[in-house]
C-alpha cells in the first residue's frame, strides 16, 4: 500500500497541525479580543459598593451598585465561555464605585452653567487565581456630558448605560484582552 501526499493534502494536513499547534500553545482565544488563560473556566464577579456618596460632591444613587455589578457580569458572560460563579471563581472582580458626580463643564456669559458633566469612577480588584502576575488594582472612570438644563433624573438611564458600557469595556480589556 502506498500513500501518496498531494499538494492539497498536503497544505491541508499543514494548516491543521500548524493551527492545533497555535491553539495548544497560546491557549483558549476569543475572537472578541480576550485571552483567557489555559485552564480558566469559572469567573465572579462580587458586589460593587457605592462608596461614592462618602466623597465631597459625588451624590448617592441607589440601585447603582446592584446595576453596575450586573453589567459586568453580562460583558464577561456575553464575551467569554466562561462559567459565572458566585465564590471560588478562577477570576475574581471585586471593587467600589468612588465617583458619582456632577460637576460644569462650561458655562454661559451670564456665568451659570451651559454643560454639565456626570463623572463614575470605579476602583477595581481583579485576581487571576490560575496567573497571579495578571492580578491588579485600578481605578476606570468615565464621563456623560448633557445640558444644564437637564437633571440627573432625565439623563440618568442613559447616562449609565454609556458609563456601564465604557468602564465594563475598559475593565475587561485590562483583564483578558491585556489593552
Amino acid at each position: 500500500m502506498t500513500f501518496k501526499i498531494n499538494r492539497t493534502n498536503f497544505l491541508k494536513i499543514f494548516i491543521y497541525v500548524s493551527t492545533l499547534l497555535v491553539t495548544l500553545k497560546c491557549g483558549i482565544y476569543s475572537f472578541t479580543g480576550a485571552s483567557i488563560p489555559e485552564g480558566t473556566e469559572t469567573f465572579q464577579v462580587n458586589y460593587f459598593d457605592n462608596v461614592a456618596g462618602n466623597r465631597p460632591g459625588s451624590t448617592i444613587e441607589p440601585g447603582l451598585d446592584q446595576e453596575f455589578t450586573i453589567a459586568l457580569q453580562d460583558l464577561i458572560l456575553n464575551q467569554t465561555n466562561l462559567n459565572l460563579v458566585t465564590s471560588n471563581g478562577d477570576l475574581v472582580y471585586e471593587g467600589e464605585i468612588v465617583q458619582y458626580s456632577i460637576t460644569p463643564t462650561t458655562s454661559t456669559a451670564n456665568n451659570t452653567a451651559a454643560q454639565n458633566r456626570l463623572t463614575m469612577r470605579v476602583n477595581v480588584r481583579y485576581t487571576n487565581k490560575l496567573k497571579d502576575e495578571d492580578s491588579f488594582e485600578k481605578g476606570f472612570s468615565f464621563f456623560y456630558d448633557f445640558d444644564a438644563n437637564q437633571q440627573l433624573y432625565d439623563i440618568k438611564t442613559a447616562a449609565n448605560k454609556d458609563l456601564f458600557e465604557r468602564i465594563t469595556l475598559d475593565i475587561f480589556n485590562a483583564s483578558l484582552a491585556k489593552w
